[in-house]
């Protein structure tokens, strides 16, 4: 059984952008608009060369992210969508070149799943 609900690994399979927030082991934040692929259970993100960037350096030495997806389905009603996943973060080679895999831990979702348990303004979340 996936991590994913059916709505989400659907949802997250029809978008192409995400921001991935990572900290360094000092607490600096740092956010970064990515592409990414769901691969399983997993998130994929990559890059031209990775190794350049501050989400980088973070991950080296805390090995832990967040990753959003969202977008607003419609303004008229206001209808926002969305998924978000803090988990454990990899790099890992791929064709010569790094790549970031995050394993869900904790994943919420919102507009996305139309049984399941509600929470504050619809968000769902669940420990996986």
């Amino acid at each position: 059984m996936s991590v994913f609900t059916e709505h989400e690994d659907a949802y997250l399979r029809s978008q192409r952008m995400a921001r991935i927030a990572t900290a360094s082991t000092a607490g600096a934040p740092d956010d970064a608009a990515v592409t990414f692929g769901v691969d399983g259970d997993t998130i994929v993100s990559g890059g031209y060369d990775i190794t350049k960037t501050v989400r980088y350096g973070n991950l080296t030495t805390n090995p832990r992210a967040v990753i959003v997806i969202d977008d607003l389905a419609s303004t008229d009603p206001w209808t926002p969508r969305g998924i978000k996943i803090r988990g454990s973060a990899a790099l890992e080679a791929l064709d010569g070149r790094l790549q970031i895999r995050i394993s869900p831990l904790v994943i919420w979702s919102w507009g996305l799943n139309p049984d399941g348990e509600s929470h504050f303004l619809g968000v769902q979340r669940r420990t996986v």
